[in-house]
């Protein structure tokens, strides 16, 4: 949990000012992976685990933080605006830059602004603590400005932000999930026309998250490559007789032939996505029904699909989802996020939690040498400011 009087006393080191505080939260996704920016279906839900912003107003046209947890700081000129994003840096402010900029198109107008952040969200372990750190920001430099901004307008100015200061060329789940989240619920969001689903959960079993502690490198350029195969599949499928293939998600379990003449790797991306895209809906009728037995098979599939088809894991990833599969009460397992490393996502009974998370990390550590962190996440809301 974030300790928010350290927050509050660093922020006071630097300001007198009374800082508001805001917070968003970080993403677990149950099933749907690599659908979302190819207009498909995704489950997630957010955690328990959150990104907390302390803010407060400067009039020198300059954006100044503090990263509680690097103990870095770094600023950026408002009077610059637009000039560094062809700079090439990828670091934890160019995410806040990238949401300031998209916001200033928007009309968020203010003299400056210090914030002071700190957080709960593992960086590099698919929760998505770059979305966290931006839908935290862009919420709180809104409500700073008294800008009217609809939740969804911000998750997408997020989105263009990070696409244009990181290179990441990512779908809108991750934003929409920290923005929209609700306590207790998952989410069926339809990528294509942003229609949210708000499902209970209500299941039998824990969600469990397993940290590899491995990032490999690959992810940034790999998502990307992958994003490029699967526009590369939709343009060769709409070459042929489907000229009304816009993306893989207009593709059916009945088109699985049709997909069978691609050139690889286009025909083994597409596969995933099109069986992904089924496994999704299947499995929030799962969730909706508290079949913990059933969705947990559902993610189990989603897993070697992402290996075997998309081609997104790793060995420790692989190694963990098998670990996972031989402990008791476990109903599903697989891989979140990315790929490359990261975390598993795991239903798992209550009542053999503590034994499956020795035997998780006996396993694993034996293995690889690394101790993996292990937690229990649950549904939490989407931003918010918090009154302390």
């Amino acid at each position: 949990m974030v300790d928010l009087a350290k927050l509050r006393s660093s922020f006071a080191e630097i300001s007198t000012v009374e800082p508001r505080v805001f917070s968003a939260p970080g993403r677990v996704n149950l099933i749907g992976e690599h659908t979302d920016y190819n207009d498909g279906f995704v489950l997630p839900m957010a955690a328990n685990l959150r990104t907390c912003v302390a803010v407060g107003k400067r009039n020198d046209g300059r954006v100044w933080a503090y990263s509680v947890d690097l103990n870095e700081t770094a600023s950026f000129s408002l009077k610059q605006y637009g000039s560094s994003s062809q700079n090439g840096t990828k670091s934890w402010v160019s995410y806040i830059q990238g949401v300031t900029e998209t916001l200033c198109e928007q009309g968020l107008i203010f003299g400056g602004a210090n914030l002071v952040i700190a957080s709960d969200v593992p960086i590099g372990a698919g929760l998505s603590s770059s979305a966290a750190l931006e839908i935290a920001v862009g919420f709180a430099l809104a409500e700073m400005a008294g800008l009217k901004l609809s939740r969804l307008e911000l998750a997408q100015s997020a989105q263009k932000g990070e696409r244009v200061f990181v290179g990441t060329n990512s779908g809108l789940m991750d934003q929409l999930t920290a923005t929209f989240a609700k306590e207790n619920h998952a989410m069926l969001i339809d990528c294509r026309s942003l229609q949210i689903t708000q499902i209970p959960m209500s299941l039998p079993t824990a969600t469990v998250i397993c940290d590899t502690r491995v990032s490999h490198a690959l992810v940034s350029s790999a998502y990307n490559e992958r994003r490029r195969e699967c526009e590369h599949a939709v343009a060769l499928l709409s070459q042929k007789d489907r000229p009304d293939v816009r993306a893989l998600r207009d593709l059916e379990l009945d088109d699985l032939n049709l997909i069978e003449e691609l050139p690889e790797p286009e025909r083994r991306r597409a596969r995933h996505v099109v069986t992904e895209n089924n496994r999704t809906l299947e499995a929030a009728q799962a969730l909706a029904s508290n079949d913990a037995e059933k969705l947990g098979k559902f993610m189990v599939r989603s897993h070697q699909s992402l290996r075997d088809d998309f081609e997104v894991s790793c060995p420790e990833l692989d190694l963990m989802f098998d670990l996972a599969l031989s402990q008791e009460g476990v109903s599903g397992a697989r891989m979140m996020g990315g790929g490359f490393g990261g975390c598993t996502i795991n239903l798992v009974e209550r009542e053999k939690l503590a034994l499956f998370a020795d035997r998780m990390t006996a396993g694993y550590q034996l293995a690889t040498g690394l101790v993996p962190l292990i937690n229990v996440v649950q549904p939490d809301d989407g931003v918010k400011e918090l009154c302390i």
